[in-house]
């Protein structure tokens, strides 16, 4: 069960981070929701293009790929869709400072946009709106979970020496609250702005990866709000790493408890399981907003 919950936890875990990156340097990430489905998809197109079967519609402009099997297939997939990601991401982050357009409303536009984008590409290339599947794509579901568990596992600790243990990621911290510092230094805040954007991109699309390997295809709103969960638990964290990955493994029980749930108590309506982890967000929150208020009513 630990290790289900720990699986559950790793993509909403690396949205936070992207979540804390952008946060720290003054630009909340909102795309972060349609970005994770749309990484997904992007995957699956991807492996669909490197390991063609029968079972796939893809375009006949894809007919020159390779086919592989699933892990030759799945490797560069991975990787294709982190790098086309990240210069995506890159690519309006620099167009967004470029033409200092406003980051809430920008974020915001970004997050339909990738959303409207991934219907339109899924009609486009497999003809369909719905559920996208496979007979090549099938992931073994414990050496998944393990291999999520571990890159997310690394990346944590990673971040977490970037951001307290390099000058970079200082400069990051200090991005949203002290610009003038950083610009008293020499050093532009508008590159750790697209940066914070850049590595959230980064992540986010791992994200997305992650996801979609776990049930080995491509579900329209596969992200299922981890983008809004995200940015909750930054700030029921605090914008601390310890005190944020508690937060997402509360969230993520309350979410593998409430899938799992129903075969315990099967009168249970599923709609209300399916809310459960955002009554548990917006519970925590609440408690976490009233806990920060009480030294100023005493």
């Amino acid at each position: 069960m630990l290790i289900d919950i720990l699986s559950f936890s790793c993509p909403l875990l690396l949205c936070s981070f992207a979540a804390l990156f952008t946060e720290y340097a003054g630009s909340l990430a909102l795309f972060l929701e349609g970005l994770a489905t749309f990484s997904a998809f992007v995957f699956y197109s991807f492996f669909a293009a490197f390991n063609q079967t029968g079972g796939t519609t893809l375009d006949a402009t894809m007919d020159q790929f390779t086919t592989g099997t699933p892990l030759s297939a799945s490797i560069p997939a991975a990787l294709l869709t982190i790098l086309l990601i990240t210069l995506i991401i890159f690519a309006f982050s620099y167009l967004i400072e470029r033409f200092r357009a406003h980051k809430f409303i920008a974020g915001t536009a970004l997050n339909l946009f990738f959303t409207s984008m991934t219907s339109f590409l899924s009609v486009m290339i497999f003809k369909t709106r719905g559920v996208l599947t496979n007979p090549s794509y099938r992931f073994d579901v414990n050496t998944t979970k393990i291999l999520t568990i571990i890159i997310t596992g690394l990346i944590v600790v990673l971040s977490v020496l970037f951001l307290s243990k390099t000058r970079i990621g200082l400069y990051l911290r200090i991005t949203g609250t002290d610009s003038d510092v950083l610009t008293a230094k020499g050093v532009n805040p508008k590159v750790e702005r697209i940066l914070s954007w850049t590595l959230a991109g980064t992540f986010c699309s791992l994200a997305g990866i992650f996801l979609t390997l776990r049930i080995s295809s491509f579900v329209p709103g596969i992200s299922s709000g981890r983008g809004w969960m995200a940015l909750a638990a930054i700030f029921l964290g605090r914008k601390k790493p310890l005190i944020m990955l508690t937060a997402v493994v509360i969230f993520c029980a309350a979410d593998y408890f409430g899938v799992h749930i129903q075969n315990i108590f099967p009168n249970i309506p599923s709609s209300i399981l399916l809310s459960l982890p955002y009554v548990v967000a917006l519970l925590l929150t609440m408690m976490g907003k009233r806990e920060k208020s009480l030294p100023q009513l005493i």
